[in-house]
């Protein structure tokens, strides 16, 4: 839906800023200390950025996302009758599934900071449709009365809702953004821009190892002659010919009139080229939040401390996350009358079970302290409900066990009954 919005009622110094000037570098992307450039996608060249992006991508799509309404009594229920549902569980248009959509709004955020897509609406205001919308393109103002809208420069093919290109003028209402960490709450920044340097000592380090090993995986080296050289630059690129390269390593070289070849520069273990190397993958797991272990780096990790981690990288690095996609889905997608009886939500319960022996026993406690039936560790663990005719909703506890202040009143009870049991056999006893 296109809403024209004047731009001489638009205040730009009122525009929330996507850029950050410092002494010594720009917030945008570019160049970097280490010379490299560095952009959105150089950054997914490099293995550790690409990983970390895929991990926590795949993560938030693969969670189940459903639609939940608060019941009377208390608690909640799942609802399968929502519009929303449909859009968000199965397909959020026509062109894309719900993991595709999450997966790529998901990538756009860790890449750019932000993360938009545009809301189709019906008469009633219901969505019913949504459809990505690429970060680098989308720009954030705010006009005179102080209400946000986006303008999206359009010049490609990805979206087919917007028939015409240039610039594309949005209301607040008809996108869902999701901004990350950023100065001012509205605008996200991004993480590679942010740590553009580190990310570009990578890419720079990368680069070297494969020059390196395209030219033979040996440093530079002199060759010495005895007397004069009419023409040096000639016998350098004859010997680069022959011996330059990683194919041509391994050949014996054969040096005339008393030349010799000296070797020069430093190998790369001593200059710890491989250390630096993991050293920088650390440094995007950083980045990220991401264990170490989920990129491949298993040093400091063991069979009795991976499982531990991994319940970290739940807690830490995707709730997070899930909690920010949440908030921005309610705020955007459901009607201000369904804020107060519906909630949407990400569930991250599958991530969080364990092994098989660990939910048995976990199961067993519940159902025998009275706060799990059958059918809730049944839902669980994915199995169909046990009738309720067959006990699969009845909520038990042990016999053994009762309140503090009803202790000794079995024993009570029972010492009155066996009195009067006494009483009786006597008193029929005697007559």
């Amino acid at each position: 839906m296109n809403i024209p919005i004047f731009s001489k009622f638009a205040k730009a110094r009122d525009k929330p800023k996507d850029t950050y000037n410092g002494n010594d570098f720009t917030y945008l992307f570019g160049p970097t200390t280490s010379g490299t450039r560095v952009n959105e996608f150089t950054a997914m060249q490099t293995t550790a950025v690409y990983a970390c992006v895929r991990i926590l991508s795949e993560a938030i799509a693969s969670l189940p996302l459903h639609i939940y309404q608060y019941k009377d009594g208390g608690g909640k229920e799942r609802v399968f009758t929502h519009p929303l549902y449909h859009v968000l569980h199965n397909e959020p248009n026509s062109e894309m599934t719900s993991f595709v959509f999450r997966e790529t709004l998901m990538s756009h955020l860790l890449i750019w900071g932000n993360a938009y897509a545009q809301i189709i609406r019906d008469g009633a205001g219901r969505v019913v449709a949504l459809y990505p919308l690429l970060p680098n393109k989308m720009e954030v103002w705010r006009n005179q009365s102080g209400e946000l809208y986006y303008t999206y420069n359009r010049f490609t093919e990805e979206n087919p809702n917007f028939k015409k290109y240039g610039t594309v003028t949005l209301r607040k209402e008809d996108v869902l953004h999701i901004p990350g960490l950023g100065f001012d709450g509205l605008v996200g920044y991004s993480p590679i821009g942010m740590a553009r340097n580190a990310v570009g000592m990578t890419l720079a380090c990368e680069e070297y190892g494969a020059s390196f090993f395209a030219h033979g995986a040996a440093p530079g080296g002199v060759l010495e002659h005895p007397g004069v050289l009419k023409d040096p630059a000639k016998i350098r690129e004859s010997w680069q010919s022959v011996y330059g390269g990683s194919k041509n390593a391994g050949k014996v070289a054969v040096l005339e009139e008393g030349m010799k070849y000296q070797q020069i520069g430093i190998p790369p273990e001593e200059a710890q080229f491989l250390e630096t190397r993991k050293f920088q993958i650390n440094e995007i797991a950083r980045l990220y939040r991401i264990p170490p272990h989920m990129v491949g780096d298993l040093d400091k990790s063991s069979f009795s401390n991976i499982e531990q981690q991994s319940l970290e990288f739940v807690k830490y690095t995707l709730d997070p996350w899930v909690i920010r996609w949440e908030q921005a889905l309610m705020r955007s997608l459901l009607l201000p009358a369904e804020k107060q009886k519906y909630f949407i939500k990400l569930n991250v319960d599958g991530l969080l079970r364990g092994d098989y022996q660990s939910r048995m026993n976990g199961y067993a406690t519940a159902r025998q302290n009275g706060w799990m039936s059958a059918n809730d560790i049944r839902e669980m663990e994915d199995l169909n409900p046990i009738p309720d005719e067959e006990g699969g909703n009845l909520y038990l506890i042990n016999g053994n066990m009762t309140k503090l202040a009803d202790a000794g009143a079995f024993a009570a009870d029972a010492g009155t009954s066996s009195d009067d049991s006494t009483q009786i056999e006597t008193e029929g006893g005697s007559q």
